[in-house]
């Protein structure tokens, strides 16, 4: 009985769905990849940040890959993501947002992995109307670019065994931003090399925003752990969503100090539900590198 009555509330909590949005299209030709729904997203109001083939570095470092096809794409929306940004500084974390794109071998079937609206504002701890739009926006490209795919909600999320949005904050000053920028963020890049962390994009998003921004500064960072995403993927593929990881620092005209933060890995533990051992390991230990890096800029 008691077997029973927990299947039964494991049925009804899927009912609500998790926090991201699953599509999968029948592609045994080959027809869709990451390329198809990177035209598509250009065309339709979103800016490319990065399109990654991780199949090639899979076989050079583990000499092996279970995908025929494994992409992080990077993107965000131009209108959406400025006016979300300008409003509510920390939900640079999104800008560019994953697009997770696999197939396993042998599978007859693409899939297609992205934050829904309300993971987002959970990450970021608030609400915007933007987060509805840009899902929405997102959403419709892929279903144009994959007019066969079936959507679908990922699993309800497990508990948070951490923070969700890592955050930093280091002093500085209307006299003092310039060198406080280019040290923070040489101290970022050259800690995040010996940690195994790889930045596929930078994008200095201060310049998009134009004149009129509110921040001195704002650049975002896409960082990535091959041997996290290689060892996560062979459980949960999905995750690809929250890879690879944007790193934000900015600095406002207004304000003394420039902020820095990133969604944590405790995200794709309970987003993506990664819970074996291995996989946890691995996210763990990339949370405390990537910790220690940014802990020593303020310091």
């Amino acid at each position: 009985m008691k077997i029973f009555l927990i299947t039964v509330l494991a049925g009804f909590l899927s009912l609500f769905g998790g926090d991201l949005h699953l599509l999968s299209v029948p592609n045994a030709d080959g027809k869709y990849n990451a390329a198809v729904i990177e035209k598509a997203l250009e065309a339709n109001g979103f800016v490319i940040s990065a399109n990654s083939e991780m199949n090639g570095p899979f076989k050079i470092q583990f000499g092996q890959s279970d995908f025929t096809q494994f992409n992080l794409l990077t993107a965000y929306h131009k209108v959406h993501s400025e006016t979300l940004v300008k409003a509510n500084p920390d939900a640079g974390i999104f800008v560019p947002m994953g697009f997770g794109i696999y197939q396993r071998s042998g599978e007859k079937e693409l899939h297609v992995s992205i934050l829904s609206a309300e993971a987002m504002a959970k990450i970021a701890g608030f609400k915007a109307k933007e987060f509805p739009l840009i899902e929405k926006e997102a959403l419709s490209v892929l279903k144009k670019a994959l007019p066969n795919a079936k959507v679908s909600t990922s699993e309800t999320s497990l508990p948070a065994e951490g923070k969700l949005l890592s955050r930093y904050v280091k002093a500085s000053s209307k006299e003092s931003w310039t060198s406080d920028k280019e040290e923070t963020e040489m101290m970022i890049e050259d800690g995040l090399k010996p940690a195994g962390f790889v930045m596929s994009n930078f994008t200095d998003y201060n310049f998009a925003l134009g004149e009129k921004s509110p921040f001195d500064f704002y650049d975002t960072y896409s960082i990535c752990k091959l041997k996290v995403i290689y060892t996560v993927a062979k459980t949960r593929p999905e995750a690809a969503a929250f890879a690879p990881c944007t790193l934000m620092v900015y600095k406002k005209k207004d304000a003394n100090e420039i902020v820095m933060g990133f969604p944590g890995v405790y995200n794709w533990m309970s987003s993506a539900r990664v819970s074996d051992p291995e996989g946890k390991a691995v996210l763990m230990q990339a949370q405390k590198d990537f910790e220690a890096v940014l802990q020593s800029t303020v310091e």
